[in-house]
Protein backbone atom coordinates (compact mmCIF):
# COMPACT_ATOMS: atom_id res chain seq x y z
CA UNK A 1 0.00 0.00 0.00
CA UNK A 2 1.37 3.94 -0.75
CA UNK A 3 1.85 5.72 2.07
CA UNK A 4 -1.09 8.87 2.10
CA UNK A 5 1.01 12.37 0.92
CA UNK A 6 0.93 14.48 3.38
CA UNK A 7 0.53 18.53 2.08
CA UNK A 8 3.10 20.50 3.22
CA UNK A 9 2.53 23.57 5.59
CA UNK A 10 2.35 26.92 4.05
CA UNK A 11 2.89 28.87 6.40
CA UNK A 12 5.87 30.79 6.44
CA UNK A 13 8.97 30.86 9.15
CA UNK A 14 8.76 33.53 11.88
CA UNK A 15 10.81 36.12 10.83
CA UNK A 16 13.11 36.81 13.28
CA UNK A 17 13.14 39.60 15.09
CA UNK A 18 15.48 42.70 13.95
CA UNK A 19 18.39 42.97 16.08
CA UNK A 20 19.44 46.91 16.59
CA UNK A 21 23.21 47.69 17.81
CA UNK A 22 23.72 49.11 20.53
CA UNK A 23 26.48 51.17 19.10
CA UNK A 24 24.03 52.19 16.78
CA UNK A 25 21.02 53.41 19.17
CA UNK A 26 23.82 55.15 20.94
CA UNK A 27 24.95 57.10 17.92
CA UNK A 28 21.36 58.13 16.81
CA UNK A 29 20.82 59.27 19.95
CA UNK A 30 23.51 61.36 20.24
CA UNK A 31 23.03 62.60 16.64
CA UNK A 32 19.52 63.73 17.58
CA UNK A 33 20.63 65.01 21.28
CA UNK A 34 22.81 67.48 19.04
CA UNK A 35 19.90 67.96 16.46
CA UNK A 36 17.94 69.24 18.98
CA UNK A 37 21.10 71.20 21.03
CA UNK A 38 21.24 73.06 18.32
CA UNK A 39 17.86 74.05 17.31
CA UNK A 40 17.23 74.73 21.03
CA UNK A 41 21.06 77.27 20.66
CA UNK A 42 18.88 78.94 17.91
CA UNK A 43 15.97 79.90 20.56
CA UNK A 44 15.96 83.97 21.24
CA UNK A 45 16.59 83.21 25.38
CA UNK A 46 19.67 81.17 24.59
CA UNK A 47 20.31 84.52 22.35
CA UNK A 48 20.16 86.76 25.25
CA UNK A 49 17.15 88.63 23.29
CA UNK A 50 14.14 87.72 25.52
CA UNK A 51 13.57 86.21 28.64
CA UNK A 52 13.48 82.83 29.48
CA UNK A 53 10.43 80.44 29.44
CA UNK A 54 9.39 77.82 31.05
CA UNK A 55 8.57 75.63 28.49
CA UNK A 56 12.51 76.88 27.40
CA UNK A 57 13.78 75.59 30.99
CA UNK A 58 11.42 72.40 30.61
CA UNK A 59 13.53 71.88 27.11
CA UNK A 60 16.98 72.36 28.63
CA UNK A 61 16.54 69.87 31.59
CA UNK A 62 15.34 67.31 29.37
CA UNK A 63 18.16 67.93 26.55
CA UNK A 64 20.91 67.57 30.10
CA UNK A 65 18.78 64.31 31.23
CA UNK A 66 19.84 63.15 27.32
CA UNK A 67 22.99 64.56 27.41
CA UNK A 68 23.86 62.50 30.70
CA UNK A 69 22.80 59.58 29.21
CA UNK A 70 24.57 60.02 26.10
CA UNK A 71 27.61 60.42 28.03
CA UNK A 72 27.53 57.51 30.22
CA UNK A 73 26.17 55.10 26.76
CA UNK A 74 29.74 56.17 25.24
CA UNK A 75 31.39 55.49 28.36
CA UNK A 76 30.12 51.75 28.76
CA UNK A 77 31.10 51.06 25.41
CA UNK A 78 34.27 49.14 24.33
CA UNK A 79 36.25 47.36 22.30
CA UNK A 80 37.80 50.70 20.16
CA UNK A 81 41.07 52.17 20.57
CA UNK A 82 38.95 55.65 20.57
CA UNK A 83 36.49 54.98 23.67
CA UNK A 84 38.07 57.73 25.68
CA UNK A 85 38.85 60.12 23.50
CA UNK A 86 35.58 59.81 22.25
CA UNK A 87 33.71 60.07 25.79
CA UNK A 88 35.49 63.19 26.73
CA UNK A 89 35.38 65.26 23.67
CA UNK A 90 31.28 64.55 24.14
CA UNK A 91 31.46 65.23 27.76
CA UNK A 92 33.25 68.55 27.27
CA UNK A 93 31.16 69.27 24.09
CA UNK A 94 28.20 69.44 26.60
CA UNK A 95 29.81 71.10 29.27
CA UNK A 96 30.54 73.76 27.34
CA UNK A 97 27.29 73.63 25.60
CA UNK A 98 25.60 74.30 29.19
CA UNK A 99 27.71 76.86 29.85
CA UNK A 100 27.04 79.17 27.14
CA UNK A 101 23.33 78.40 27.31
CA UNK A 102 23.02 79.37 31.36
CA UNK A 103 25.25 81.97 31.03
CA UNK A 104 23.51 83.74 28.76
CA UNK A 105 19.89 82.79 29.91
CA UNK A 106 20.91 83.74 33.88
CA UNK A 107 22.28 87.19 32.33
CA UNK A 108 25.69 86.05 34.36
CA UNK A 109 27.81 89.50 33.84
CA UNK A 110 30.92 89.03 31.79
CA UNK A 111 33.53 90.01 34.19
CA UNK A 112 32.54 86.84 36.48
CA UNK A 113 32.20 84.39 33.75
CA UNK A 114 32.47 84.86 30.41
CA UNK A 115 30.26 82.81 27.33
CA UNK A 116 32.59 80.48 25.80
CA UNK A 117 31.28 82.30 22.41
CA UNK A 118 33.16 85.57 24.23
CA UNK A 119 36.36 83.01 24.84
CA UNK A 120 36.51 81.65 21.64
CA UNK A 121 36.21 85.16 19.78
CA UNK A 122 38.98 86.26 22.14
CA UNK A 123 41.30 83.71 20.90
CA UNK A 124 39.96 84.53 17.35
CA UNK A 125 40.95 88.16 17.62
CA UNK A 126 44.79 88.18 19.80
CA UNK A 127 46.60 85.12 17.82
CA UNK A 128 49.61 86.95 18.01
CA UNK A 129 49.67 88.53 21.90
CA UNK A 130 48.72 84.50 22.51
CA UNK A 131 51.59 82.94 20.27
CA UNK A 132 53.94 85.24 21.57
CA UNK A 133 52.85 84.21 25.48
CA UNK A 134 53.22 80.43 24.80
CA UNK A 135 56.55 80.92 23.07
CA UNK A 136 57.71 82.84 26.53
CA UNK A 137 55.66 80.80 29.14
CA UNK A 138 55.83 77.01 27.23
CA UNK A 139 58.73 77.17 24.64
CA UNK A 140 61.09 78.71 26.85
CA UNK A 141 60.40 78.39 30.52
CA UNK A 142 58.87 75.38 30.76
CA UNK A 143 60.45 73.13 28.22
CA UNK A 144 63.62 74.00 29.72
CA UNK A 145 62.88 74.22 33.48
CA UNK A 146 60.94 70.85 32.90
CA UNK A 147 64.09 69.09 31.43
CA UNK A 148 66.20 70.60 33.59
CA UNK A 149 64.28 69.98 36.60
CA UNK A 150 63.22 66.06 35.47
CA UNK A 151 66.99 65.21 34.47
CA UNK A 152 68.29 66.81 37.51
CA UNK A 153 66.00 64.42 39.94
CA UNK A 154 66.55 61.48 38.06
CA UNK A 155 70.62 61.43 38.36
CA UNK A 156 70.74 62.50 41.82
CA UNK A 157 68.50 59.09 42.30
CA UNK A 158 70.83 57.19 40.67
CA UNK A 159 73.86 58.63 42.65
CA UNK A 160 71.82 57.89 45.94
CA UNK A 161 71.20 54.59 45.00
CA UNK A 162 74.47 54.04 43.29
CA UNK A 163 75.94 55.57 46.87
CA UNK A 164 73.87 54.87 50.01
CA UNK A 165 75.57 57.37 51.82
CA UNK A 166 74.41 60.13 50.23
CA UNK A 167 70.60 59.37 51.01
CA UNK A 168 71.16 60.82 54.57
CA UNK A 169 72.83 63.60 53.44
CA UNK A 170 71.12 64.60 49.57
CA UNK A 171 67.56 63.28 50.64
CA UNK A 172 66.80 65.57 53.42
CA UNK A 173 67.89 68.58 51.04
CA UNK A 174 65.80 67.54 48.38
CA UNK A 175 62.97 67.17 50.53
CA UNK A 176 63.31 70.50 51.63
CA UNK A 177 63.11 72.12 48.09
CA UNK A 178 59.62 70.75 47.91
CA UNK A 179 58.85 72.87 51.02
CA UNK A 180 59.72 76.32 49.86
CA UNK A 181 56.38 78.46 48.82
CA UNK A 182 56.30 79.34 45.45
CA UNK A 183 55.85 82.50 46.00
CA UNK A 184 58.59 83.10 48.04
CA UNK A 185 60.92 81.32 45.46
CA UNK A 186 59.46 83.66 42.41
CA UNK A 187 60.77 86.99 43.35
CA UNK A 188 64.07 85.92 44.63
CA UNK A 189 64.36 84.06 41.18
CA UNK A 190 63.99 87.19 39.47
CA UNK A 191 66.23 88.82 41.33
CA UNK A 192 69.08 86.57 40.62
CA UNK A 193 68.30 85.25 36.95
CA UNK A 194 66.18 88.87 35.72
CA UNK A 195 62.69 89.32 34.22
CA UNK A 196 63.50 87.07 31.29
CA UNK A 197 62.50 83.49 31.08
CA UNK A 198 65.67 82.06 32.59
CA UNK A 199 63.78 82.62 36.20
CA UNK A 200 60.84 81.45 35.43
CA UNK A 201 62.82 78.33 34.09
CA UNK A 202 64.58 78.01 37.52
CA UNK A 203 61.20 78.08 39.35
CA UNK A 204 60.38 74.81 37.21
CA UNK A 205 63.44 73.22 37.87
CA UNK A 206 62.75 73.73 41.98
CA UNK A 207 59.38 72.62 41.78
CA UNK A 208 60.28 69.01 39.16
CA UNK A 209 63.10 68.00 40.74
CA UNK A 210 61.79 66.47 43.92
CA UNK A 211 58.84 64.76 42.50
CA UNK A 212 61.10 63.10 40.17
CA UNK A 213 63.59 62.09 42.53
CA UNK A 214 61.13 60.33 44.70
CA UNK A 215 59.56 58.49 42.05
CA UNK A 216 62.91 57.33 40.58
CA UNK A 217 63.92 56.34 43.84
CA UNK A 218 60.92 54.21 44.39
CA UNK A 219 61.07 52.47 41.06
CA UNK A 220 64.16 51.48 41.32
CA UNK A 221 63.38 49.41 44.46
CA UNK A 222 60.54 47.99 42.45
CA UNK A 223 62.32 45.22 40.65
CA UNK A 224 62.05 41.57 42.57
CA UNK A 225 64.23 39.96 44.67
CA UNK A 226 64.97 37.09 42.53
CA UNK A 227 65.73 38.81 39.53
CA UNK A 228 68.22 40.63 41.06
CA UNK A 229 69.45 37.61 42.61
CA UNK A 230 69.76 36.05 39.53
CA UNK A 231 71.85 39.07 38.28
CA UNK A 232 74.26 38.77 40.98
CA UNK A 233 74.23 34.83 40.38
CA UNK A 234 75.56 36.13 36.62
CA UNK A 235 78.14 38.39 38.40
CA UNK A 236 76.19 41.60 36.56
CA UNK A 237 77.84 44.65 37.75
CA UNK A 238 75.95 47.78 38.70
CA UNK A 239 75.59 49.62 35.31
CA UNK A 240 74.77 46.27 33.71
CA UNK A 241 71.49 45.48 36.33
CA UNK A 242 70.40 49.01 36.18
CA UNK A 243 70.29 49.17 32.34
CA UNK A 244 68.71 45.79 31.54
CA UNK A 245 67.03 45.03 35.35
CA UNK A 246 66.38 48.08 37.31
CA UNK A 247 65.56 51.02 35.37
CA UNK A 248 63.00 48.66 32.94
CA UNK A 249 60.91 48.30 36.19
CA UNK A 250 61.30 52.10 36.93
CA UNK A 251 59.58 52.78 33.95
CA UNK A 252 56.16 53.46 35.01
CA UNK A 253 57.34 55.48 38.11
CA UNK A 254 59.60 57.89 35.70
CA UNK A 255 56.76 58.20 33.28
CA UNK A 256 54.44 59.09 36.24
CA UNK A 257 57.22 61.70 37.67
CA UNK A 258 57.03 63.21 34.08
CA UNK A 259 53.35 63.56 33.57
CA UNK A 260 53.23 65.02 37.31
CA UNK A 261 55.84 67.33 36.49
CA UNK A 262 54.17 68.86 33.34
CA UNK A 263 51.63 70.33 34.89
CA UNK A 264 54.01 71.70 37.64
CA UNK A 265 56.14 72.74 35.56
CA UNK A 266 53.39 75.35 33.63
CA UNK A 267 51.55 76.22 37.40
CA UNK A 268 55.08 77.33 38.01
CA UNK A 269 55.93 79.45 35.45
CA UNK A 270 52.51 80.99 35.14
CA UNK A 271 52.72 81.72 38.25
CA UNK A 272 56.31 83.17 38.65
CA UNK A 273 55.21 85.66 35.72
CA UNK A 274 53.35 87.32 37.97
CA UNK A 275 56.05 88.43 40.19
CA UNK A 276 58.06 90.11 37.36
CA UNK A 277 58.34 89.21 33.63
CA UNK A 278 58.24 91.24 30.48
CA UNK A 279 55.69 92.41 28.26
CA UNK A 280 55.27 88.69 26.88
CA UNK A 281 53.98 85.65 28.88
CA UNK A 282 50.99 83.71 30.16
CA UNK A 283 51.16 84.85 33.82
CA UNK A 284 51.79 88.10 32.51
CA UNK A 285 48.75 88.13 29.78
CA UNK A 286 46.15 87.22 33.00
CA UNK A 287 47.50 89.56 35.46
CA UNK A 288 47.10 92.32 33.13
CA UNK A 289 43.97 91.44 31.90
CA UNK A 290 42.58 90.82 34.82
CA UNK A 291 43.28 94.22 36.14
CA UNK A 292 41.73 95.81 32.82
CA UNK A 293 38.86 93.80 33.14
CA UNK A 294 39.21 92.19 29.83
CA UNK A 295 38.07 88.86 31.26
CA UNK A 296 37.63 87.11 27.54
CA UNK A 297 40.91 87.23 26.73
CA UNK A 298 42.25 86.19 30.63
CA UNK A 299 40.31 83.27 29.89
CA UNK A 300 41.88 82.57 26.61
CA UNK A 301 45.29 82.48 28.05
CA UNK A 302 44.13 80.01 30.51
CA UNK A 303 42.55 77.54 27.69
CA UNK A 304 45.51 78.15 25.75
CA UNK A 305 47.89 76.65 29.22
CA UNK A 306 44.63 74.32 29.80
CA UNK A 307 44.95 72.90 26.29
CA UNK A 308 48.71 72.44 26.61
CA UNK A 309 49.06 71.07 30.02
CA UNK A 310 46.20 68.34 28.34
CA UNK A 311 48.27 67.71 25.52
CA UNK A 312 51.43 67.47 27.31
CA UNK A 313 49.59 64.70 29.29
CA UNK A 314 48.40 62.74 26.59
CA UNK A 315 51.61 62.77 24.53
CA UNK A 316 53.52 61.49 27.74
CA UNK A 317 50.84 58.81 28.27
CA UNK A 318 51.08 57.76 24.59
CA UNK A 319 54.79 57.53 24.98
CA UNK A 320 54.81 55.53 28.25
CA UNK A 321 52.50 52.67 26.63
CA UNK A 322 55.27 52.58 24.12
CA UNK A 323 58.19 52.12 26.58
CA UNK A 324 56.49 50.19 29.08
CA UNK A 325 53.82 47.66 26.79
CA UNK A 326 55.45 44.95 28.90
CA UNK A 327 54.39 46.36 32.35
CA UNK A 328 51.11 45.20 33.88
CA UNK A 329 50.38 48.30 34.67
CA UNK A 330 50.35 49.32 31.09
CA UNK A 331 49.57 45.63 29.61
CA UNK A 332 46.03 45.62 31.54
CA UNK A 333 44.85 49.02 29.62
Amino acid sequence: MTKPVVPMSRTRPPIPPLKISPRRTTAAVVIVSLVAASLLFLHPAAQGTSAPTPLFWLMLIALGSTALWTIRRVASIQGTRFDGVLTAALFGLWVLYFWQMLVVAFEVPRVLLPAPTMIVQALVDNPGKLWGDFNQTVLKAVCVGWLLGSGLGFAVAVAIDRMPFLQRGLLPLASLTSTVPLVAVAPIAVMWFGFEWPSKAAVVVLMTFFPMLVSTLAGLKASGKLERELMVSYAASYSRTLWSLRLPSATPFIFGALKVNATLALIGAIVAEFFGSPTVGLGFRISTEAARMNMSLVWGAIVVAAVTGSMAYALLVQLERRAAFWHPSIRGK
